[in-house]
C-alpha cells in the first residue's frame, strides 16, 4: 500500500488487527527484513512496516534527509492510519528515528522497542565514515554498499554458513537508490544526542541487541537501559547486528510478550 505523506509517497505493510506494532527498520535495508516478525505477530497484533523514505518502495528524492523528518512520515502514517497509540519498534536506524519521534510525539507511544541500537551521537570519526560511505555509493553504486555493510550486518558465521539469508540482505540493500543511501548516512551523521533525553521515557521500553552485534554492541545498549526508568535489556545469543534476522524466533517472542503485556493493560 502507497500514500502520499510530506510531498513523497511511502510504501507500508498492514496486516492483521488488535494493538498496533509499528516497525521501522535498519539502514540500508527495506520493510522485508521484518517479514519474519510480521508473519508470526500478525495473528495477534496489528503489523505495520513502512519503507522509510529512501527505502525500498518508497520515493527517494534527491534531497536533504534528517531523522526528525523520517520521524514526522511516521507520524503521518499513523494519522492516516488513525491510529492514536502504536508500541513503536526500531532496529539501528530505526531505533534513531525512534528517538526522534518520541521527543517530539511522546503521547503516541505506548510503548518502544530498541533494538540494537544506541543513543550516542556519532563521533567525528563516525561521520567521515559515513561521508566516505556515501562517497562509495556515488561512485561504485549499491552492490559496492552491500559488500561494505553485510559484514557489519551479520555475524561471520551467518555469513559463512547462511548464503540465503546473506542474499536476502544484499537484495534489499541493492534495491534502494544512491539518493536514498547518501540521505540516510547525511541524516545520521547529523542526528542529535539522545542521551540527555533517555532519563524523561516514561512508556515502558523493551532493549533488545545481539550479543555479536559490534556495530552497536552489548555496550551501547547497556548504557540505554541504566539511563531509561524501568527499561528492560534482552540479549540475543548467536546474532549480530540485525538480530532480528538472525534469529527471529527469539526476536520475535521477545517483541511478543512486551507487546502482549501490553496489551493486557486495557487500552490496547
Amino acid at each position: 500500500m502507497n500514500i502520499q505523506v510530506n510531498g513523497i509517497t511511502l510504501a507500508y505493510s498492514d496486516r492483521g488487527t488488535g494493538l498496533p506494532l509499528v516497525f521501522l527498520h535498519a539502514f540500508p535495508l527495506n520493510r522485508a527484513m521484518w517479514t519474519p516478525q510480521a508473519d508470526a505477530l500478525s495473528s495477534r497484533f496489528r503489523v505495520i512496516t513502512v519503507d522509510l523514505r529512501g527505502h525500498g518502495e518508497s520515493d527517494a528524492p534527491l534531497w536533504y534527509y534528517t531523522l526528525d523528518q523520517a520521524a514526522e512520515d511516521v507520524r503521518a502514517l499513523l494519522d492516516h492510519l488513525s491510529i492514536g497509540q502504536a508500541v513503536l519498534i526500531g532496529l539501528s536506524m530505526g531505533g534513531y528515528i525512534l528517538f526522534a519521534f518520541h521527543r517530539k510525539y511522546a503521547d503516541r507511544v505506548k510503548g518502544l522497542v530498541l533494538a540494537d541500537t544506541r543513543a550516542q551521537a556519532d563521533t567525528a570519526e563516525g561521520k567521515e565514515a559515513r561521508f566516505q560511505m556515501a562517497q562509495v555509493a556515488y561512485r561504485k553504486g549499491t552492490g559496492a554498499i552491500a559488500d561494505m555493510m553485510i559484514p557489519k550486518l551479520l555475524s561471520s558465521g551467518t555469513v559463512d554458513r547462511r548464503p540465503d539469508l546473506v542474499q536476502t540482505v544484499r537484495a534489499m540493500i541493492e534495491g534502494n537508490e544512491v539518493s536514498g543511501i547518501a540521505g540516510d548516512l547525511m541524516a545520521m551523521a547529523e542526528r542529535a544526542d539522545s542521551i540527555p533525553f533517555l532519563g524523561a521515557i516514561a512508556c515502558p521500553v523493551q532493549i533488545v541487541v545481539g550479543e555479536l552485534d559490534q556495530a552497536t554492541p552489548p555496550s551501547d545498549a547497556k548504557l540505554m537501559a541504566d539511563r531509561i526508568p524501568g527499561s528492560r535489556l534482552t540479549v540475543i545469543p548467536n546474532a549480530a547486528h540485525l538480530a532480528n534476522l538472525e534469529q527471529p524466533d527469539a526476536f520475535t517472542r521477545i517483541v511478543r510478550d512486551f507487546a502482549s503485556d501490553l496489551a493486557g493493560e486495557g487500552n490496547g
